[in-house]
Protein backbone atom coordinates (compact mmCIF):
# COMPACT_ATOMS: atom_id res chain seq x y z
CA UNK A 1 0.00 0.00 0.00
CA UNK A 2 1.47 3.33 -1.08
CA UNK A 3 2.26 5.94 1.51
CA UNK A 4 -0.10 8.48 -0.09
CA UNK A 5 -2.89 5.97 0.49
CA UNK A 6 -2.18 6.06 4.22
CA UNK A 7 -2.11 9.87 4.34
CA UNK A 8 -5.37 10.22 2.42
CA UNK A 9 -7.68 13.24 2.97
CA UNK A 10 -10.00 10.97 4.97
CA UNK A 11 -7.19 10.01 7.35
CA UNK A 12 -6.06 13.63 7.63
CA UNK A 13 -9.58 14.68 8.63
CA UNK A 14 -9.64 12.30 11.58
CA UNK A 15 -6.08 13.29 12.55
CA UNK A 16 -7.19 16.93 12.66
CA UNK A 17 -10.35 16.02 14.59
CA UNK A 18 -8.28 14.09 17.13
CA UNK A 19 -5.75 16.90 17.56
CA UNK A 20 -8.43 19.58 18.04
CA UNK A 21 -10.31 17.37 20.52
CA UNK A 22 -7.26 16.85 22.71
CA UNK A 23 -6.07 20.44 22.30
CA UNK A 24 -9.42 21.66 23.67
CA UNK A 25 -9.04 19.22 26.56
CA UNK A 26 -5.40 20.02 27.42
CA UNK A 27 -5.91 23.78 27.01
CA UNK A 28 -8.30 23.77 29.94
CA UNK A 29 -6.64 21.08 32.06
CA UNK A 30 -4.09 23.24 34.00
CA UNK A 31 -6.51 26.18 34.30
CA UNK A 32 -9.47 24.43 35.93
CA UNK A 33 -7.97 24.24 39.46
CA UNK A 34 -7.43 28.01 39.44
CA UNK A 35 -10.95 28.61 38.10
CA UNK A 36 -12.58 26.43 40.76
CA UNK A 37 -10.60 28.11 43.51
CA UNK A 38 -11.30 31.68 42.37
CA UNK A 39 -14.86 31.29 41.05
CA UNK A 40 -16.33 28.88 43.61
CA UNK A 41 -13.85 29.24 46.51
CA UNK A 42 -13.29 25.48 46.37
CA UNK A 43 -10.67 23.94 48.65
CA UNK A 44 -7.99 21.52 47.56
CA UNK A 45 -9.97 18.42 48.50
CA UNK A 46 -13.06 19.65 46.63
CA UNK A 47 -10.96 20.53 43.59
CA UNK A 48 -9.49 17.03 43.61
CA UNK A 49 -12.97 15.52 43.89
CA UNK A 50 -14.34 17.58 41.00
CA UNK A 51 -11.40 16.77 38.73
CA UNK A 52 -11.61 13.07 39.56
CA UNK A 53 -15.32 13.00 38.59
CA UNK A 54 -14.21 13.41 34.99
CA UNK A 55 -11.93 10.37 35.14
CA UNK A 56 -14.48 8.21 36.96
CA UNK A 57 -17.22 9.03 34.44
CA UNK A 58 -14.81 8.29 31.59
CA UNK A 59 -13.94 4.89 33.10
CA UNK A 60 -17.58 3.98 33.72
CA UNK A 61 -18.71 4.68 30.16
CA UNK A 62 -15.86 3.01 28.29
CA UNK A 63 -16.93 -0.65 28.52
CA UNK A 64 -20.44 0.32 27.37
CA UNK A 65 -19.08 2.52 24.60
CA UNK A 66 -17.26 -0.44 23.09
CA UNK A 67 -20.48 -2.46 23.06
CA UNK A 68 -22.47 0.40 21.50
CA UNK A 69 -19.86 0.98 18.80
CA UNK A 70 -19.88 -2.70 17.88
CA UNK A 71 -23.68 -2.86 17.83
CA UNK A 72 -24.68 0.40 16.10
CA UNK A 73 -23.27 2.60 13.35
CA UNK A 74 -20.04 4.16 14.61
CA UNK A 75 -19.94 7.57 12.96
CA UNK A 76 -23.25 8.89 14.42
CA UNK A 77 -22.11 7.86 17.91
CA UNK A 78 -18.74 9.51 17.26
CA UNK A 79 -20.32 12.78 16.13
CA UNK A 80 -22.92 12.81 18.92
CA UNK A 81 -20.33 12.27 21.66
CA UNK A 82 -18.01 14.82 20.00
CA UNK A 83 -20.88 17.35 19.96
CA UNK A 84 -21.69 16.81 23.64
CA UNK A 85 -17.99 17.03 24.54
CA UNK A 86 -17.73 20.37 22.73
CA UNK A 87 -20.94 21.92 24.07
CA UNK A 88 -19.85 21.34 27.68
CA UNK A 89 -17.08 23.94 27.27
CA UNK A 90 -19.81 26.52 26.75
CA UNK A 91 -21.70 25.13 29.72
CA UNK A 92 -18.73 25.78 32.00
CA UNK A 93 -18.99 29.49 31.25
CA UNK A 94 -22.60 29.75 32.44
CA UNK A 95 -22.45 27.33 35.38
CA UNK A 96 -23.22 29.59 38.31
CA UNK A 97 -23.42 26.89 40.98
CA UNK A 98 -20.79 24.36 41.99
CA UNK A 99 -23.31 21.49 41.82
CA UNK A 100 -24.06 22.34 38.17
CA UNK A 101 -20.33 22.51 37.39
CA UNK A 102 -19.83 19.05 38.91
CA UNK A 103 -22.72 17.69 36.84
CA UNK A 104 -21.21 19.16 33.68
CA UNK A 105 -17.85 17.67 34.59
CA UNK A 106 -19.37 14.19 34.92
CA UNK A 107 -21.16 14.52 31.55
CA UNK A 108 -17.92 15.81 30.03
CA UNK A 109 -15.99 12.77 31.24
CA UNK A 110 -18.63 10.41 29.89
CA UNK A 111 -18.59 12.16 26.50
CA UNK A 112 -14.80 11.99 26.38
CA UNK A 113 -14.88 8.29 27.24
CA UNK A 114 -17.21 7.65 24.30
CA UNK A 115 -15.59 9.95 21.74
CA UNK A 116 -12.04 8.70 22.44
CA UNK A 117 -13.07 5.07 21.97
CA UNK A 118 -15.16 5.93 18.90
CA UNK A 119 -12.36 7.90 17.25
CA UNK A 120 -9.81 5.17 17.92
CA UNK A 121 -12.16 2.52 16.53
CA UNK A 122 -13.00 4.52 13.40
CA UNK A 123 -9.36 5.18 12.61
CA UNK A 124 -8.76 1.41 12.73
CA UNK A 125 -11.69 0.94 10.35
CA UNK A 126 -10.35 3.36 7.75
CA UNK A 127 -6.66 2.36 7.92
CA UNK A 128 -5.27 -0.21 5.49
CA UNK A 129 -4.58 -3.32 7.57
CA UNK A 130 -1.03 -3.57 6.23
CA UNK A 131 -0.17 -0.16 7.73
CA UNK A 132 -2.36 -0.11 10.80
CA UNK A 133 0.51 0.17 13.27
CA UNK A 134 2.07 3.11 11.45
CA UNK A 135 -1.32 4.79 11.11
CA UNK A 136 -2.02 4.43 14.83
CA UNK A 137 1.39 5.97 15.44
CA UNK A 138 0.39 9.07 13.49
CA UNK A 139 -3.00 9.14 15.22
CA UNK A 140 -1.32 9.05 18.63
CA UNK A 141 1.14 11.71 17.47
CA UNK A 142 -1.77 14.15 17.21
CA UNK A 143 -2.45 13.54 20.93
CA UNK A 144 1.20 14.15 21.79
CA UNK A 145 1.35 17.44 19.90
CA UNK A 146 -1.80 18.59 21.69
CA UNK A 147 -0.28 17.50 25.02
CA UNK A 148 2.82 19.58 24.25
CA UNK A 149 1.09 22.83 23.27
CA UNK A 150 -2.29 22.71 25.03
CA UNK A 151 -1.21 23.12 28.68
CA UNK A 152 1.45 25.67 27.73
CA UNK A 153 -1.10 27.79 25.84
CA UNK A 154 -3.64 27.45 28.67
CA UNK A 155 -1.19 28.63 31.34
CA UNK A 156 -0.04 31.52 29.14
CA UNK A 157 -3.63 32.67 28.60
CA UNK A 158 -4.37 32.26 32.31
CA UNK A 159 -1.92 35.04 33.03
CA UNK A 160 -3.19 37.38 30.31
CA UNK A 161 -6.82 36.52 29.46
CA UNK A 162 -10.16 35.98 31.18
CA UNK A 163 -11.54 32.53 31.97
CA UNK A 164 -14.39 33.15 29.52
CA UNK A 165 -11.85 33.66 26.75
CA UNK A 166 -10.04 30.41 27.62
CA UNK A 167 -13.31 28.45 27.69
CA UNK A 168 -14.24 30.04 24.37
CA UNK A 169 -10.94 28.91 22.83
CA UNK A 170 -11.64 25.33 23.90
CA UNK A 171 -15.17 25.65 22.50
CA UNK A 172 -13.81 26.92 19.17
CA UNK A 173 -11.19 24.16 19.02
CA UNK A 174 -13.84 21.52 19.71
CA UNK A 175 -16.19 23.03 17.11
CA UNK A 176 -13.51 22.99 14.42
CA UNK A 177 -12.72 19.41 15.38
CA UNK A 178 -16.39 18.48 15.06
CA UNK A 179 -16.40 19.87 11.52
CA UNK A 180 -13.33 17.79 10.67
CA UNK A 181 -14.96 14.72 12.22
CA UNK A 182 -18.09 15.20 10.12
CA UNK A 183 -15.97 15.03 6.95
CA UNK A 184 -14.60 11.57 7.80
CA UNK A 185 -16.01 8.86 5.54
CA UNK A 186 -16.39 5.53 7.31
CA UNK A 187 -16.73 2.15 5.56
CA UNK A 188 -20.11 0.47 5.48
CA UNK A 189 -20.67 -1.61 8.59
CA UNK A 190 -22.68 -4.76 8.14
CA UNK A 191 -25.62 -5.04 10.56
CA UNK A 192 -24.84 -7.69 13.15
CA UNK A 193 -27.16 -9.97 14.99
CA UNK A 194 -27.43 -8.88 18.60
CA UNK A 195 -26.10 -11.64 20.78
CA UNK A 196 -27.21 -12.19 24.40
CA UNK A 197 -25.46 -9.81 26.74
CA UNK A 198 -22.30 -11.24 28.28
CA UNK A 199 -19.14 -9.97 29.88
CA UNK A 200 -17.26 -10.42 26.59
CA UNK A 201 -19.54 -7.84 24.94
CA UNK A 202 -18.20 -5.17 27.31
CA UNK A 203 -14.66 -6.41 27.94
CA UNK A 204 -12.45 -8.42 25.59
CA UNK A 205 -11.73 -11.46 27.75
CA UNK A 206 -8.91 -12.64 25.48
CA UNK A 207 -7.24 -9.30 26.11
CA UNK A 208 -7.19 -9.74 29.88
CA UNK A 209 -3.52 -10.90 30.15
CA UNK A 210 -2.32 -7.98 28.02
CA UNK A 211 -4.65 -5.67 29.98
CA UNK A 212 -3.00 -6.69 33.27
CA UNK A 213 0.44 -6.01 31.81
CA UNK A 214 -0.64 -2.62 30.44
CA UNK A 215 -2.30 -1.67 33.73
CA UNK A 216 0.93 -2.33 35.67
CA UNK A 217 2.82 -0.11 33.22
CA UNK A 218 0.35 2.74 33.46
CA UNK A 219 0.58 3.04 37.26
CA UNK A 220 4.07 4.63 37.26
CA UNK A 221 3.09 6.65 34.17
CA UNK A 222 0.21 8.12 36.17
CA UNK A 223 2.60 8.95 38.98
CA UNK A 224 4.85 10.78 36.52
CA UNK A 225 2.18 12.96 34.94
CA UNK A 226 0.82 13.99 38.35
CA UNK A 227 3.81 14.27 40.69
CA UNK A 228 6.92 14.85 38.60
CA UNK A 229 6.89 18.62 39.26
CA UNK A 230 6.60 18.04 43.02
CA UNK A 231 9.41 15.47 42.86
CA UNK A 232 11.65 17.90 40.97
CA UNK A 233 11.01 20.59 43.58
CA UNK A 234 11.50 18.11 46.42
CA UNK A 235 14.99 17.06 45.34
CA UNK A 236 16.07 20.45 43.97
CA UNK A 237 16.25 19.85 40.21
CA UNK A 238 17.70 22.98 38.64
CA UNK A 239 15.87 22.85 35.28
CA UNK A 240 12.21 23.68 34.75
CA UNK A 241 10.01 20.68 35.44
CA UNK A 242 7.80 21.85 32.57
CA UNK A 243 10.57 20.80 30.19
CA UNK A 244 10.10 17.23 31.41
CA UNK A 245 6.79 17.00 29.56
CA UNK A 246 8.27 18.65 26.48
CA UNK A 247 11.07 16.08 26.28
CA UNK A 248 8.62 13.27 26.99
CA UNK A 249 6.34 14.48 24.19
CA UNK A 250 9.30 14.56 21.78
CA UNK A 251 10.18 10.97 22.67
CA UNK A 252 6.55 9.90 22.31
CA UNK A 253 6.19 11.60 18.94
CA UNK A 254 9.35 10.24 17.34
CA UNK A 255 9.07 6.67 18.60
CA UNK A 256 5.40 6.22 17.67
CA UNK A 257 6.14 6.51 13.96
CA UNK A 258 9.05 4.07 13.88
CA UNK A 259 7.45 1.53 16.23
CA UNK A 260 4.28 1.55 14.16
CA UNK A 261 6.24 0.40 11.12
CA UNK A 262 7.76 -2.46 13.09
CA UNK A 263 4.29 -3.45 14.30
CA UNK A 264 3.12 -3.64 10.69
CA UNK A 265 5.93 -6.12 10.06
CA UNK A 266 4.45 -8.42 12.70
CA UNK A 267 6.90 -7.64 15.51
CA UNK A 268 4.23 -6.70 18.05
CA UNK A 269 5.52 -8.66 21.07
CA UNK A 270 9.13 -7.70 20.32
CA UNK A 271 8.26 -4.00 20.16
CA UNK A 272 6.31 -4.15 23.43
CA UNK A 273 9.11 -6.05 25.19
CA UNK A 274 11.69 -3.48 24.07
CA UNK A 275 9.48 -0.63 25.30
CA UNK A 276 9.08 -2.34 28.67
CA UNK A 277 12.83 -2.68 29.14
CA UNK A 278 13.30 1.03 28.36
CA UNK A 279 10.47 1.98 30.73
CA UNK A 280 12.00 -0.07 33.55
CA UNK A 281 15.38 1.60 33.07
CA UNK A 282 13.81 5.07 33.00
CA UNK A 283 11.88 4.64 36.26
CA UNK A 284 14.85 3.14 38.12
CA UNK A 285 16.92 6.11 36.94
CA UNK A 286 14.15 8.51 38.00
CA UNK A 287 14.03 7.04 41.50
CA UNK A 288 17.83 7.36 41.74
CA UNK A 289 17.80 11.10 40.98
CA UNK A 290 17.28 11.93 44.65
CA UNK A 291 20.62 10.34 45.60
CA UNK A 292 22.38 11.52 42.45
CA UNK A 293 21.54 15.13 43.36
CA UNK A 294 23.77 14.76 46.42
CA UNK A 295 26.64 13.76 44.13
CA UNK A 296 26.28 16.19 41.21
CA UNK A 297 23.27 18.48 40.92
CA UNK A 298 24.10 19.77 37.43
CA UNK A 299 24.56 16.30 35.96
CA UNK A 300 21.36 15.05 37.58
CA UNK A 301 19.34 17.99 36.27
CA UNK A 302 20.42 17.13 32.72
CA UNK A 303 19.85 13.43 33.37
CA UNK A 304 16.34 14.33 34.54
CA UNK A 305 15.47 15.57 31.05
CA UNK A 306 17.19 12.58 29.46
CA UNK A 307 14.95 10.31 31.53
CA UNK A 308 11.90 12.18 30.23
CA UNK A 309 13.04 11.57 26.66
CA UNK A 310 13.66 7.89 27.42
CA UNK A 311 10.23 7.51 28.99
CA UNK A 312 8.65 9.11 25.94
CA UNK A 313 10.48 6.70 23.65
CA UNK A 314 9.49 3.73 25.85
CA UNK A 315 5.78 4.46 25.99
CA UNK A 316 5.63 5.79 22.43
CA UNK A 317 7.12 2.48 21.33
CA UNK A 318 4.51 0.46 23.20
CA UNK A 319 1.32 2.44 22.50
CA UNK A 320 0.74 1.48 18.83
CA UNK A 321 1.86 -2.09 19.54
CA UNK A 322 -0.52 -2.58 22.48
CA UNK A 323 -3.38 -1.01 20.54
CA UNK A 324 -2.79 -3.33 17.59
CA UNK A 325 -2.41 -6.32 19.92
CA UNK A 326 -5.90 -5.82 21.37
CA UNK A 327 -7.43 -5.29 17.93
CA UNK A 328 -5.75 -8.43 16.56
CA UNK A 329 -7.27 -10.51 19.37
CA UNK A 330 -10.81 -9.49 18.44
CA UNK A 331 -13.02 -10.23 15.41
CA UNK A 332 -13.93 -7.20 13.30
CA UNK A 333 -17.34 -7.11 14.97
CA UNK A 334 -15.65 -6.42 18.33
CA UNK A 335 -13.18 -3.69 17.38
CA UNK A 336 -14.96 -1.21 19.65
CA UNK A 337 -14.80 -3.64 22.57
CA UNK A 338 -11.10 -4.27 21.91
CA UNK A 339 -10.34 -0.54 21.83
CA UNK A 340 -12.42 0.05 24.95
CA UNK A 341 -10.55 -2.73 26.81
CA UNK A 342 -7.19 -1.24 25.77
CA UNK A 343 -8.10 2.26 26.95
CA UNK A 344 -9.84 1.05 30.13
CA UNK A 345 -6.80 -0.98 31.21
CA UNK A 346 -4.65 2.11 30.70
CA UNK A 347 -6.98 4.48 32.54
CA UNK A 348 -7.45 2.18 35.54
CA UNK A 349 -3.68 2.08 35.99
CA UNK A 350 -3.46 5.86 35.64
CA UNK A 351 -6.08 6.22 38.35
CA UNK A 352 -4.21 3.85 40.68
CA UNK A 353 -1.03 5.82 40.03
CA UNK A 354 -2.77 9.09 40.92
CA UNK A 355 -4.02 7.68 44.22
CA UNK A 356 -1.00 5.61 45.24
CA UNK A 357 1.83 7.95 44.25
CA UNK A 358 1.08 10.61 46.84
CA UNK A 359 0.31 8.02 49.53
CA UNK A 360 3.62 6.19 49.04
CA UNK A 361 5.53 9.48 49.03
CA UNK A 362 3.87 10.55 52.27
CA UNK A 363 4.35 7.22 54.06
CA UNK A 364 7.98 6.77 53.01
CA UNK A 365 8.85 10.48 53.02
CA UNK A 366 9.77 11.00 49.38
CA UNK A 367 8.54 10.58 45.80
CA UNK A 368 11.71 8.63 44.99
CA UNK A 369 10.14 5.68 46.82
CA UNK A 370 6.99 6.01 44.71
CA UNK A 371 9.04 5.87 41.50
CA UNK A 372 11.08 2.95 42.83
CA UNK A 373 7.80 1.14 43.45
CA UNK A 374 6.71 2.04 39.91
CA UNK A 375 9.99 0.74 38.50
CA UNK A 376 9.40 -2.60 40.24
CA UNK A 377 5.93 -2.75 38.70
CA UNK A 378 7.41 -2.31 35.21
CA UNK A 379 9.74 -5.26 35.86
CA UNK A 380 6.80 -7.39 37.00
CA UNK A 381 4.86 -6.29 33.92
CA UNK A 382 7.77 -7.20 31.63
CA UNK A 383 8.15 -10.68 33.15
CA UNK A 384 4.41 -11.25 33.00
CA UNK A 385 4.25 -10.16 29.38
CA UNK A 386 7.20 -12.32 28.28
CA UNK A 387 5.96 -15.45 30.08
CA UNK A 388 2.17 -15.08 29.93
CA UNK A 389 0.61 -12.22 27.93
CA UNK A 390 2.91 -12.45 24.88
CA UNK A 391 2.54 -16.23 24.36
CA UNK A 392 -1.21 -15.91 25.02
CA UNK A 393 -1.45 -13.34 22.21
CA UNK A 394 0.52 -15.50 19.77
CA UNK A 395 -1.78 -18.46 20.46
CA UNK A 396 -5.03 -16.49 20.16
CA UNK A 397 -4.39 -13.73 17.60
CA UNK A 398 -6.79 -13.64 14.67
CA UNK A 399 -4.56 -11.76 12.24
Amino acid sequence: MAKDKLLSPNFCYILAANFLLFFAFYLLLPVLPFYLKEQFMAGKSMIGFILSCYTLACLCIRPFSGYLLDTFSRKPLYLLSYLVFTIIFGGYMIAGALALFITLRIVHGAAFGMVSVAGNTIVIDILPSSRRGEGLGYYGLANNIAMSFGPMAGLFMHGTCSYAFIFSCSLISGSLGLIMASLVRTPYKQPIKREPLSLDRFFLLKGLPAGVSLLLLSIPYGMTTSYIAMYAEEIGIQTSSGLYFTFMAVGLAVSRIFSGRQVDKGRITLVISLGMYLASASFFALSACERLMLWNATFTSHLFLGIALLQGVAFGTMFPAFNTLFVNLAPNSQRGTATSTYLTSWDVGIGIGLMSGGTIAQVFNGFNHAYLFGACLTVISAFYFVWKAGPHFNRNKLR
